[in-house]
């Protein structure tokens, strides 16, 4: 019975090291979006020299056990489905394998990928009810718990409590982790682990460019980047609107603080009416104690918030994503550069669609107009041999630089040519035309 969980509770709750006694060679080990738990994760490292051949699922990698540096091959296979700065030299070295994501949540593209042997997660102690909460983000963290064959939690007992479908009963675990140690404040960090972005001057003038096309009351997405992120990060442009609506897979620092200052407010979403609407959020411990048990905040998983239908429910949806380049016919790539994978998927083709589909919708894609210190266009004739497309070219709209705004949707692939290159870097504008004439000109 739901009521009386408690000595169920009790009699689940082991050490780390009894817990990961389940683990056995050949099996798969997943983990949920966010970090690895790391008290239970850091018990089964311990016994890598006694299991072989054993998968390794990461989501998100986060922390660094060994296994992005050292050759531990015939002990543990990783296997990655969004690539993090910590995770880049074991996937260039291609001492792992990438598993690209899905529209809507990694369990339904793969049953395998989510039925895992043993599954590890972190959670929050049980509430009153015997139930757990996930925390600051959801992701497909129950379906994935509900589809594993042994599930170990840890506890942890910063994760705040939200509405929405953020909870699981301690019934659906298997074994509950309580470390001793001291554990982590929600700190300043974001959903995935992150350090806090650097906005500089050619964010300041993306952040200005975007807002100019944002209108009060439409609902909001914004994806990780700095040239996405900046435009909650930098004063003056999402604080001089006024009810704003909130629909994210990501919620960047700055989101939560414009609930407080009543800047969003769902007032005007079309559905989830005066709530705001996530899978994961990031901010600060204040932010996080703002956020703790508050009904204007509900998270939910993958499978909800980026269905394309649910995306395009909301009118006037406004998608505000970054890209790595773009080509000249519009192509997005946003993940990799040839075929050296930066990233991952994300929500990025969702969110594209869904913004089409809406009422009033917008897609915006936001970059620096250059790299490397500004040797390389983002703006570039060609995407480079092997890039991953993210968004195709039929499902671009608005590509913003610091140099401006370039207009895409329903232009031929000359109007598009001559609408990037205007907000290319003057230093690259020439050669960019002349790649245009061969390409699109007789």
């Amino acid at each position: 019975m739901i009521d009386n969980w408690k000595a169920e509770y009790k009699s689940k709750t082991v050490s780390a090291e009894e817990a990961v006694k389940v683990i056995k060679s050949g099996d798969r080990v997943s983990f949920t979006h966010g970090r690895e738990p790391p008290h239970i994760t850091g018990a089964m490292v311990a016994r890598k020299d006694e299991l072989k051949d054993v998968k390794i699922f990461m989501r998100t990698p986060s922390l660094d056990f060994g296994w992005y540096h050292d050759d531990w091959d015939k002990n543990f296979h990783l296997e990655i489905s969004y690539v993090r700065p910590i995770s880049r030299d074991i996937m260039a070295a291609r001492r792992c394998d990438f598993v690209p994501g899905s529209l809507i949540g990694i369990t339904q593209q793969n049953p395998q990928v989510g039925e895992a042997d043993v599954l590890l997660i972190e959670l929050s102690p049980p509430d009153e009810r015997g139930f757990c909460s996930f925390g600051s983000s959801v992701w497909g963290k129950k379906k994935a718990v509900q589809s594993a064959k042994t599930v170990i939690a840890e506890i942890n007992k910063s994760f705040i409590h939200t509405f929405g479908d953020n909870s699981i009963h301690i019934s659906e675990i298997d074994y509950f982790v309580e470390p001793v140690a001291a554990e982590r404040k929600t700190g300043s960090t974001d959903q995935l682990g992150r350090k806090a972005i650097e906005i500089g001057k050619e964010e300041n003038s993306i952040a200005e460019f975007v807002g100019s096309l944002i209108q009060d009351g439409d609902t909001l997405q914004i994806g990780v980047g700095s040239a996405a992120e900046c435009v909650a990060g930098v004063k003056g442009i999402l604080d001089k609107k006024s009810d704003l609506g909130w629909h994210s897979e990501t919620s960047p620092k700055g989101i939560i603080k414009l609930v407080r200052e009543g800047v969003i407010t769902g007032k005007r979403k079309t559905i989830n009416t005066g709530k705001m609407v996530a899978i994961a959020l990031g901010g600060s411990e204040e932010d996080m104690k703002f956020v703790d048990r508050n009904p204007m905040f509900e998270l939910y998983d993958a499978e909800y918030v980026l269905d394309p239908r649910i995306v395009s429910a909301n009118d006037r949806f406004v998608g505000i994503n970054a890209a790595v380049a773009v080509d000249l016919t519009g192509q997005i790539a946003a993940e990799s550069v040839g075929p050296a994978i930066l990233s991952g998927p994300g929500g990025q083709l969702t969110f594209a669609i869904g913004a089409q589909l809406s009422k009033g919708g917008r897609f915006i894609t936001t970059m620096q107009s250059t790299a490397r210190g500004g040797k390389v266009s983002r703006v570039v004739p060609m995407l480079k041999e092997g890039s991953m497309v993210t968004v195709p070219r039929t499902l671009a709209d608005i590509v913003v630089t610091e140099f401006g705004v370039a207009q895409l949707r329903g232009k031929t692939h000359r109007e598009r040519a001559l609408e990037l290159i205007a907000i290319a870097h003057p230093d690259f504008r020439a050669e960019l035309r002349k790649q245009a004439q061969t390409l699109f000109w007789p």
